[in-house]
């Protein structure tokens, strides 16, 4: 999860979205071409071979921006859930349809597991993709806002193992794409994951969701931070921010006023890609 200015504590955002027909992974990790699908864009792997890390799109070439929801739901959270706390957030999922608005969710796999329904929908719905979010949502890294940290050894199990929850749930193709919980990564990490095969996609504007009660302020963050290309992280945890439906009524026809189009990362990765 993704802590904003107006959240205390970490949380991510739910997202939605099924793959602009992406091939199903060979692996529960990498896509794979497939004779009648095109693979996903992903980006070449960075320096020494490291996983590469994506945080916006092309500044030039068009208004468009990418508005992506964390699904955040840790692995001892169950009881949780259980008790009747809302780790999913379906008026968001349905404002975004009656809105028009495509949209990138990254989902953890405990998340699919206590969702499976809503999983799939979201997977098989043509206006979203799924992409990963680790399955336990554990800190890559020491020190992130609190969360447990998955050991080393663990890493690329966390990413494969979020892959097989969601095909559980029936989202069968999700998008090669990995967002560190809390956004914390460093080399290790980046390395660890390397095998895997994803694109990290981390953000430029923070929705400041996390704990927000106040759509306007929501709103106004996003609305202040956005750029042509940008990544805007929010959350798709109602009991964790209650606000976030609310803020993208307020965003979305704002900036399709200031003549934004939004889109899926992986058109923004796309584009990317196509300029290197």
């Amino acid at each position: 999860m993704a802590v904003g200015v107006l959240g205390a504590a970490v949380l991510t955002g739910c997202g939605t979205a099924p793959a602009p027909q992406a091939p199903r992974p060979a692996s529960p990790t990498a896509a794979s071409p497939s004779p009648a699908k095109s693979r996903p864009p992903t980006l070449a792997p960075g320096p020494a071979g490291l996983t590469p890390v994506f945080a916006h799109g092309p500044r030039t070439g068009g208004r468009t921006v990418a508005l992506t929801f964390d699904a955040d739901m840790t692995a001892d959270q169950g009881r949780r859930a259980a008790a009747g706390e809302r780790f999913d957030n379906p008026e968001l999922i349905a404002a975004l349809r009656e809105l028009g608005v495509p949209a990138t969710v990254f989902m953890t796999g405990r998340w699919a597991e206590e969702y499976p329904r809503q999983a799939r929908a979201i997977g098989r719905d043509p206006l979203f993709e799924v992409a990963n979010h680790s399955y336990s949502h554990y800190a890559f890294t020491g020190g992130c806002y609190g969360l447990p940290t998955v050991a080393r050894t663990r890493m690329r199990a966390e990413v494969e193992q979020a892959y097989a929850a969601f095909r559980a749930a029936g989202v069968a193709e999700p998008m090669p794409y990995f967002r560190f919980p809390g956004g914390c990564h460093d080399r290790t990490a980046l390395r660890e994951l390397t095998a895997a095969g994803v694109t990290a996609v981390q953000w430029d504007v923070v929705g400041g969701d996390a704990f927000a009660t106040d759509a306007d302020a929501v709103a106004r963050q996003v609305l202040d931070g956005v750029r042509p290309g940008s990544v805007v992280v929010l959350h798709c945890t109602r009991s964790a921010a209650p606000a976030t439906e609310r803020a993208v009524r307020r965003i979305v026809p704002e900036l399709r006023r200031q003549g934004y189009r939004f889109v899926k990362v992986s058109e923004l990765i796309g584009a990317a890609d196509g300029r290197r």
